[in-house]
């Protein structure tokens, strides 16, 4: 093999690996932008979520989150809600924790999880048509309080997986 020949071989996989299949993370194209009357929607306005628990601040970061993810990752804009096309409110329900796991000696527990369990509602303000009604929604996560792990690194984990879960809901709901 000629020595420009065995340069080039390495140049053409490096271009062929780097260009991809097509693929991409943004998903906006995947989100339906209008309601039933074709009407396009722009703005959501984000209520903080009310909660039933006793535990405050969980339905704070589940909200903040939510704003978040909405910015980042859907072509919708977030509005007051005076101003917005569409409504996202929810009721934080019950956050549980169960032990998964013990350690043998100390009996202590070794493995946990935080089970949020919420519902929540997409309304169309303009039209009154809600979009997206989800009475009861649950989301897991575990933690191993060994490695340091606690329950408010778990919260903020299973929020963030809402909220990773709910966008999902707003895009492949059939509204």
């Amino acid at each position: 093999m000629s020595l420009a020949r065995r340069a080039l071989t390495p140049a053409m996989l490096l271009a062929a690996f780097s260009a991809g299949c097509g693929y991409s993370t943004d998903r906006s194209e995947l989100i339906r932008t209008t309601n039933s009357r074709n009407d396009r929607i722009r703005t959501v306005a984000v209520d903080v979520f009310e909660s039933k628990e006793f535990r405050r601040g969980l339905e704070l970061q589940l909200t903040e989150a939510l704003a978040k993810r909405i910015e980042q990752e859907t072509p919708f804009k977030l509005a007051k809600k005076e101003r917005a096309d569409t409504l996202l409110t929810g009721v934080v329900k019950e956050v549980r924790q169960s032990t998964i796991g013990r350690d043998f000696k100390t009996v202590r527990p070794r493995e946990t999880t935080c089970t949020v369990i919420l519902s929540f509602q997409w309304k169309d303000l303009r039209t009154g048509e809600v979009l997206v009604d989800r009475p009861t929604y649950v989301q897991t996560v575990d933690y191993i309080r060994p490695l340091g792990e606690d329950f408010y690194h778990a919260s903020q984990r299973v929020m963030d997986r809402v909220s990773e879960r709910i966008i999902e809901e707003l895009y492949t709901a059939n509204w």
